[in-house]
């Protein structure tokens, strides 16, 4: 069926409220990591470390917003290691409290030194990630595992959402709301406390949730209508060897060696991971770029109001197609399929933008004609976000043994925390050096991330044509 699973199979209900903490977690990932950027420049500004020199603003708020991809790229991999060899709960719980204090430690910081270090801390136990992706895999089978697995770009658009709204509503309260917040000294002296807190407080609620006694209470609720225990400890969800000695059971808790995990399986799944990243990040970052460039240097020169209509209802659509129509495509299609067509998709998409500037060129405006490219190249987004479903399907599937799949997933979080920090920065400098050098047009850029498209399009065929849990 070439991965595809048959309509015909009975699915296994969802187990809700694990798969609800779960989200949670996942959620508390982009709020906590956006929440900063409406009110970072302002602050940079405010501790003084650019002794009044606004062209270093940029420079130094560019430092406090990577360095938390940072740390968690070089943390995720061991949070899921240690997640095989201690069990999934402790980690889940470790890492949402932590988080929560270096919230709080990044809103009461006063200098810039301090801001480096708690943003590198949220970044560090943001790692466990990972750890979570690893036990929706463990809750879920063939028959119900696309479902879960859609629910994450969800959960990730809601996120980018409400983390920036949060940072840009409730940041310095002695201005904003002067009669109420404004009136409370500790808001007027530390001014950007408010919207960390809340979103610290969002990171404590998930570990709140993950806590063992309200596991059992939860447990304890469902009146025995599930028989899987809510994130069971390790001896409950890893499949270990044990042997009998002496009338004794000896259980291997041991994950494999980190070099173990680079079987051929686990690379073609990371190699399709990474260019999914790649081509997605540079994806997003060209749409507002380009589109706000004037028509005379490649773009279409539309304002940010224009800008943020269209990428709204793009996102909004979007939402409805992964909450109704993800899972139903990876069941009907398969997920190998779904990443083909995402991969035809992208180079068509990249390539749309010559033709874009084109037909704004001809016109001397946005008409007609650039309009219907535009619902062409942003119909390719509706398929990239189905896509991370798929490709967390092939993870999982690729994991040489059950004790190693909290670490197979913190290499793949490793390689989406290093992508996301990475092409933003490559597809934005090669598109202004392709401008102001007037290489190929202007638009050497659109060819090499189409040729990096193509050449993603063609690791696709390296996919499994069926996943092992389907045998």
């Amino acid at each position: 069926m070439d991965g595809a699973q048959s309509t015909q199979q009975k699915r296994t209900p969802l187990p809700k409220l694990q798969v609800f903490i779960l989200l949670f977690i996942q959620f508390a990932e982009p709020v906590t990591a956006l929440v900063i950027y409406p009110f970072i420049m302002q602050f940079i500004r405010d501790i003084g470390i650019t002794g009044g020199d606004e062209s270093k603003t940029g420079y130094f708020a560019g430092i406090i917003e990577s360095v938390f991809f940072l740390a968690e790229c070089l943390t995720v991999v061991w949070f899921g290691r240690a997640s095989d060899r201690y069990g999934r709960r402790p980690v889940l719980l470790f890492g949402p409290l932590g988080l929560c204090l270096s919230m709080l430690g990044f809103g009461f910081s006063k200098h810039f030194w301090s801001l480096v270090v708690f943003r590198c801390i949220q970044g560090a136990f943001n790692g466990n990630i990972g750890v979570a992706k690893s036990v929706m895999a463990e809750i879920s089978d063939s028959t119900n595992i696309a479902e879960i697995y859609s629910l994450l770009p969800f959960m990730w658009t809601v996120g980018v959402t409400v983390g920036p709204l949060i940072g840009g509503t409730f940041a310095d309260p002695a201005t904003t709301f002067p009669d109420t917040l404004g009136k409370l000294s500790l808001f007027r002296e530390y001014p950007y406390l408010l919207p960390c807190a809340l979103a610290g407080t969002l990171a404590f609620l998930a570990f709140a949730q993950t806590l063992p006694s309200a596991i059992a209470k939860q447990n304890k609720a469902r009146q025995g209508t599930e028989t899987e225990p809510l994130l069971a400890d390790r001896e409950a969800s890893t499949s270990s060897a044990s042997s009998e000695s002496g009338g004794e059971t000896v259980i291997d808790r041991e994950p494999p060696p980190l070099r173990d995990l680079f079987t051929r399986p686990v690379v073609i799944a990371l190699t399709n991971h990474a260019f999914l990243c790649f081509c997605q990040m540079s994806f997003d970052v060209l749409i507002p770029l380009v589109y706000a460039t004037p028509i005379d240097m490649g773009g279409l020169g539309l304002s940010p109001l224009s800008i943020g209509r269209i990428m709204g209802t793009v996102g909004f659509l979007n939402v409805f197609t992964q909450t109704l129509l993800s899972a139903k495509l990876i069941r009907r299609f398969g997920p190998r399929a779904i990443f083909h067509t995402t991969f035809i998709l992208l180079p068509i998409a990249f390539l749309a933008y010559p033709f874009l500037n084109y037909f704004a060129r001809k016109a001397g405006k946005v008409d007609a004609a650039v309009i219907a490219v535009m619902a062409v190249q942003l119909s390719a987004s509706f398929a990239i976000f189905p896509t991370y479903a798929c490709t967390q399907i092939f993870i999982v599937d690729s994991a040489p043994t059950q004790n190693s799949l909290g670490g197979v997933n913190g290499l793949a979080q490793m390689v989406s925390s290093i992508l996301r920090s990475v092409a933003p920065t490559l597809a934005a400098s090669l598109f202004a050096t392709s401008v102001s050098h007037n290489l190929l047009g202007g638009n050497l850029v659109f060819f090499v991330l189409c040729g990096l498209s193509l050449c993603g399009l063609r690791a696709t065929f390296l996919l499994p044509t069926q996943l092992r849990s389907e045998n």
